[in-house]
């Protein structure tokens, strides 16, 4: 896969939106270019200018550690562009056919994660691919996703939940933040896995089907899902202001444990608790329901 349209757009994009001011550089003149030119980048990144012209026309094949690190601190990239920055120039070089064909194996959850999802439940779990497909989500999990999972054109997918069912702009409160948070943590799986051939085909879907995820994928932002707060607005019990942690395998499956939680003594607390309350007696019913049910089985 040639990644030379990713690498020029991305560093573009990052030398256009930082003023000389900003670099500390004089300025003379009226400028005709947004940003910093590429003679300025060059001057702060201690190469010539023809060397990082070849570099944001595509080419980062062969560029050392050195040369990366100095390129990231001139044009002020934080931990995780530099991380997306390094993910595109191992991504130049030629793809060992081993590593291409791995790319194809889909993993999968093992069952001792799948306890300890399950083992959770209190709080929603789920465990996530690069993608952004929920792989599995304990029961709290799927009924806090319960309009996601009830949509079957998501395939239980963040990202197409986001973009593609109406109810999610009234599900994430803030729902632009969080819909470039997705497109910033798929633009990264996108310089990490270039081989990633269902990756690939989801950003084409996403930007085939929705204007609005074309326009942010067009702006090289990168993000990685870590910690932070999400407000949700469930359909059952309302507002709910959500501390969550993402916490990578130790493994190369690129698999994730994602886990909702809410401080004691809060509204969001018991909103949980009423959400959990409500999915156990929904399964009870339909536990229930499937045990009355004649077998329809021949003897």
């Amino acid at each position: 896969m040639d990644n030379r349209d990713a690498v020029s757009a991305f560093l573009r994009s990052r030398r256009e939106r930082i003023t000389p001011e900003q670099a500390g550089l004089p300025t003379y003149g009226r400028r005709q270019v947004p940003g910093l030119r590429r003679g300025e980048v060059a001057t702060l990144a201690g190469v010539s200018v023809e060397y990082y012209t070849r570099l944001e026309r595509g080419n980062l094949r062969g560029v050392s550690d050195s040369v990366l690190d100095a390129l990231a601190q001139a044009l002020r990239l934080d931990a995780t562009e530099r991380m997306y920055l390094y993910d595109l120039a191992r991504a130049a070089g030629p793809a060992p056919k081993a590593r291409a064909r791995q790319r194809e194996v889909r993993p999968t959850v093992r069952p001792s994660v799948a306890r300890i999802v399950e083992g959770m439940p209190g709080m929603p779990a789920y465990v996530m691919n690069n993608r952004l497909d929920a792989l599995a989500a304990n029961p709290l999990g799927r009924t806090l996703y319960s309009e996601m999972y009830a949509d079957p054109t998501c395939g239980a997918n963040v990202a197409r939940f986001a973009f593609f069912n109406p109810a999610a702009r009234r599900f994430y409160t803030d729902w632009e933040r969080m819909a470039r948070f997705a497109v910033g943590a798929l633009r990264v799986e996108a310089g990490k896995s270039p081989y990633d051939r269902e990756l690939s085909n989801l950003i084409g879907e996403l930007s085939t089907r929705s204007d609005t995820f074309r326009v942010m994928w067009g702006s090289h932002d990168v993000h990685v899902f870590r910690e932070s707060t999400k407000r949700l607005n469930h359909p059952l019990v309302g507002e709910l202001e959500l501390d969550q942690e993402t916490m990578s395998l130790p493994d190369d499956s690129g698999l994730s444990v994602v886990v909702y939680s809410a401080p004691p003594r809060t509204a969001a607390e018991d909103g949980l608790k009423l959400l959990a309350s409500w999915s156990a007696t929904t399964r009870q019913e339909q536990n229930a329901q499937s045990a009355s049910t004649p077998s329809t089985r021949q003897p």
